[in-house]
C-alpha cells in the first residue's frame, strides 16, 4: 500500500493528466523510462537523496537528463516537485500510486487470477472477461502459477477472494465434515 503522501501527489498529478487531456499511456511509459534510469544508477538516486545537495542543483541535473529522455513537461514538473519536497526517494511508490489512481479514474480493476495449470490466450481471455462480469468492471489481471491449488482458479480482486480451486473445495468439505 502506498504511503499517503504518494497517494496525495498521485491524485494531484492524475488531476493535471486529466484536466490537460495527456495521454496517460505515453505519460506511463515515460515514468517506466524514468524509473529504469532511476534504478538503473546507484549515483543517480544517491545524489538526488542526499539532503547535502540543494535541491537547484538536483532539479538542474533532473533537466540535463530530462534533455535526452524527453519527459513531457507534467513528468518532468512532478519529479521537481518530488525533489524540491525531498520525497525523489519514494517516487516509485508515487508511480505505483498514480498508476491505481488512473486505473480506478477509468473504472479498471486489479485482479489476481491464480491457476494450477498455464492458461492459453484463449483461456485466459475467457477467464478476464468472467472475472470483469464478476466484478462489474475491466480487469488488469496479473496471472500466477500454483500447482498446489489442485485445479480451479483463485481469484483476488482487492480483498475480496474467490475460491474456485479444488484444493479450496476440499477444504471446506473437510471443514463442514468436522463440523458436522
Amino acid at each position: 500500500m502506498a504511503a499517503a503522501f504518494a497517494s496525495r501527489y498521485a491524485r494531484a498529478f492524475a488531476d493535471v493528466v486529466a484536466s490537460a487531456h495527456l495521454d496517460a499511456a505515453a505519460l506511463d511509459g515515460q515514468f517506466k523510462d524514468f524509473l529504469g534510469t532511476w534504478d538503473g544508477s546507484k549515483d543517480l538516486r544517491e545524489l538526488f537523496i542526499n539532503p547535502a545537495v540543494p535541491a537547484t542543483q538536483k532539479v538542474s541535473i533532473l533537466d540535463k537528463l530530462n534533455a535526452k529522455m524527453g519527459l513531457q513537461r507534467e513528468l518532468r514538473n512532478l519529479i521537481a516537485v518530488l525533489i524540491n519536497n525531498d520525497r525523489i526517494g519514494e517516487v516509485h511508490e508515487v508511480a505505483e500510486a498514480w498508476r491505481a489512481e488512473m486505473q480506478e479514474r477509468l473504472g479498471i480493476r486489479q485482479a489476481e487470477i491464480v491457476t494450477a495449470r498455464e492458461l492459453g490466450p484463449q483461456e485466459r481471455a475467457e477467464l478476464v472477461a468472467g472475472v470483469g462480469k464478476l466484478a462489474g468492471s475491466r480487469i488488469e489481471p496479473t496471472f500466477k502459477l500454483d500447482e498446489s491449488i489442485i485445479g480451479g482458479t483463485v481469484v483476488r480482486i482487492g480483498s475480496t477472494v474467490y475460491d474456485g480451486s479444488v484444493r479450496g473445495r476440499l477444504e471446506r468439505l473437510k471443514e463442514a465434515l468436522i463440523a458436522g
